[in-house]
């Protein structure tokens, strides 16, 4: 029977890759140009322009004059945006920010005129099982993916939602390549038949490719395969809306009611989870900096800050996109986006800075902004030196409230200590304002150089061994040959442990303590600052190093009493449940032929994970730590992974290309380096009052 193929025209834009944002500024001048060209000649019928907007704002922003072209064009239904602001990842992007990220999109898409939308993911490496819910709360009843489908027929329903899966994927240049049209049509068959096997009547064909012009004889060679290829397929140029159009009611037949990555049919590249840490760590503080300025400025009902928050929103969100946060880009790429989060975290300081000074509070004075009341251990900065007070550490600089008062400015006299204080608060109110204390009760932490403990936790050093409530820790190097999206074990190698070399208490009072444990490995040592608080659940592990060596991945690791079948591991602020196989070797299946990846045993997380009762009930919270791996009875948390490529043709993980072979030498993450998580054990429940205690939006 001859199917009936709808093809729609599109590109794939990253704004930034293995170019630099500027470079692919200038291709999508040219590339655009000529799809607004063929699009008022009417050549083409329509264009689907990515599902994403700040494409768009990119390139209005060089060429104002063709705004009100591209609004008549919107306004007709020839040229589709929206319904996103940026293609982020879904898995190192937070509930807020995904919902940001459509706000922003819907409400600029919607400005120039469009009123149709899809959830438009072609590219992401993999999908969050959360986000069909996220985009039925704009409104949007329709997706598309790729990535992460695995054997998956072309219509399904995923959560709920009416689902394509671009069987073949969204890359399809057929018509650009430079050969007959009859070779064309060899090629394109080929592709259409496997995309037919899973689609019953109507078969969906992207027509483009990344950063991809559209061929201006595009409407003669679709004429052209219609001839060609008569007997099996028909071909129409129209949009994916369209297609859904055809194809109601075809749905029902599959359901899939979980997250989307199997890689069997498509790389999902979960080694970029750990890739370039600095800009995960990063991420994670710029995320939820601007989430605790919002509701720090809707507390106090003030709009003067919304063009400025929203404007720090939409840096954030360029560098979600997926070659930016999962790290896969030049050097002179990440470099641009670490300058985006200095200036994202200017704006958030400052408005916190300005509203503490025009409200007069004091640095003792708190305002809680989580959910739940807060009780715990809080630091704070001052210029003075307050009686009563635990003070851990003093720096130079200027007053805060000096610098945000337009009526002074700082002089040299000014240049004075600051002071970092720890001080105590307790059942502080959601919403509420509160001082915080120097002690509000007898202290229940006892320290010494080997061990740290209060009512709730212990940390002990034994025979150079780390124990915390007596699961042993370790960190152990393993060799890695893949590249910025694929860790590659080396089958031969069973990692290299750290040992403890010495420990010393380097900070002892009512309210804290904390050891310095130094790791000894076989080229260098890593230094481990363990800090406990009174009364509190967890210990805070932050890790400081001098990264010397090349192609490796540092693991962060916890030995538990039984394999680890389940791991609750957060998703879009939510725990979701992911099973392993913990006897799965992946040095012991490393592929063979091409076109195939590696499976593992290794996913991502947002903010921490909890392990189930059987092994412990451990739990880590992390501060831009994104993915964790399982094997037997270990947990592995990498702090570290350094590579040097962007891909690397010889990664033994993963047999053909996911990107250019070129190199990039702060991939290896040489030099000065560090890491921060949380322990605790415990339940759901006390993963979000650890989370609350980490993550508690109290401004200081």
């Amino acid at each position: 029977m001859r199917k009936h193929v709808i093809a729609y025209l599109h590109t794939h834009w990253d704004r930034e890759w293995y170019r630099e944002f500027e470079i692919f500024r200038m291709r999508l001048l040219r590339v655009f140009d000529n799809v607004l060209d063929l699009l008022s000649r009417n050549i083409i019928p329509s264009f689907y322009f990515d599902g994403q907007v700040s494409a768009l704002e990119d390139y209005l922003e060089m060429r104002p004059e063709k705004k009100d072209l591209v609004q008549a064009l919107i306004r007709h239904k020839r040229l589709f945006i929206g319904p996103f602001y940026c293609l982020v990842d879904e898995f190192l992007t937070d509930k807020t920010c995904f919902s940001k990220n459509l706000e922003l999109g819907l409400k600029i898409a919607q400005k120039y005129g469009c009123e149709d939308f899809i959830g438009y993911l072609p590219d992401t490496f993999g999908h969050s099982q959360n986000v069909p819910d996220i985009l039925r709360d704009f409104g949007i009843d329709k997706c598309i993916v790729w990535r992460g489908c695995g054997d998956f027929p072309a219509e399904f329903k995923w959560c709920g939602m009416d689902t394509v899966n671009l069987v073949r994927g969204y890359f399809n240049d057929i018509f650009s390549m430079n050969t007959t049209i009859e070779k064309k049509a060899f090629a394109l068959k080929s592709n259409l038949d496997k995309i037919s096997e899973k689609s019953p009547q109507y078969i969906l064909l992207p027509i483009g490719a990344d950063h991809l012009g559209v061929e201006k004889d595009i409407a003669e060679q679709i004429e052209e395969m219609n001839s060609l290829l008569k007997d099996d397929y028909y071909f129409t140029l129209s949009s994916p809306f369209d297609y859904f159009k055809n194809v109601e009611g075809t749905f029902d037949k599959f359901h899939w009611d979980d997250e989307l990555r199997d890689n069997s049919k498509t790389f999902t590249l979960q080694g970029c989870y750990s890739s370039r840490l600095d800009l995960k760590r990063e991420n994670v503080e710029c995320t939820y900096l601007l989430d605790l300025v919002s509701r720090f400025v809707k507390e106090e009902r003030v709009t003067e800050y919304d063009n400025l928050i929203e404007y720090a929103y939409k840096m954030l969100l360029r560098n979600q996109a997926h070659d930016s946060i999962c790290g896969c880009s030049t050097d002179d790429t990440h470099k641009e986006n670490l300058i985006r989060y200095k200036k994202i975290k200017q704006i958030a300081n400052g408005i916190i800075d300005e509203l503490k000074f025009k409200n007069n509070f004091n640095e003792k004075r708190i305002l809680n902004l989580s959910d739940k009341p807060y009780t715990g251990i809080v630091e704070f900065e001052s210029a003075e030196k307050l009686d009563g007070y635990d003070r851990i550490s003093v720096r130079k600089g200027f007053d805060k409230y000096l610098l945000a008062d337009t009526q002074r400015i700082p002089v040299t006299e000014d240049y004075t200590n600051i002071y970092t204080y720890i001080a105590e608060a307790e059942n502080i109110k959601p919403d509420e304002y509160d001082v915080i204390m120097p002690s509000l009760s007898q202290t229940d932490l006892q320290a010494n150089d080997t061990s740290l403990e209060n009512s709730n936790i212990k940390l002990t050093v034994i025979d150079n061994e780390l124990f915390v409530n007596g699961v042993p820790f370790n960190i152990i190097d393993f060799i890695d040959e893949g590249d910025s999206y694929n860790n590659a074990p080396n089958p031969n190698d069973n990692g290299k442990i750290f040992k403890v070399l010495r420990s010393k208490l380097i900070l002892k009072t009512d309210l804290r303590a904390a050891l310095k444990i130094d790791f000894e490995g076989d080229w260098d040592v890593i230094s481990l600052i363990a800090e406990l608080n009174k009364n509190s659940t967890f210990i805070k592990f932050r890790f400081e190093w001098n990264n010397s060596r090349k192609n490796h991945i540092l693991n962060a690791s916890f030995r538990l009493n039984d394999n680890i079948t389940e791991v609750f591991s957060e998703d879009m602020n939510t725990l979701i449940k992911r099973n392993f196989d913990p006897n799965y070797n992946i040095r012991e299946n490393l592929p063979k032929e091409r076109g195939q990846e590696v499976r593992t045993n290794t996913a991502p997380m947002q903010r921490g994970l909890l392990i189930d009762e059987k092994t412990n009930n451990i739990g880590v919270i992390t501060k831009g730590l994104t993915q964790y791996e399982v094997f037997k009875d270990t947990l592995y948390i990498p702090i570290l992974r350094s590579t040097g490529k962007i891909s690397n043709p010889a990664n033994p993980a993963r047999t053909t290309p996911a990107g250019p072979p070129l190199e990039v030498n702060d991939l290896q993450m040489l030099g000065a380096c560090s890491a921060e998580f949380y322990v605790f054990f415990g339940n759901e429940n006390a993963f979000y009052d650890t989370l609350n205690q980490v993550y508690n939006y109290v401004i200081v």
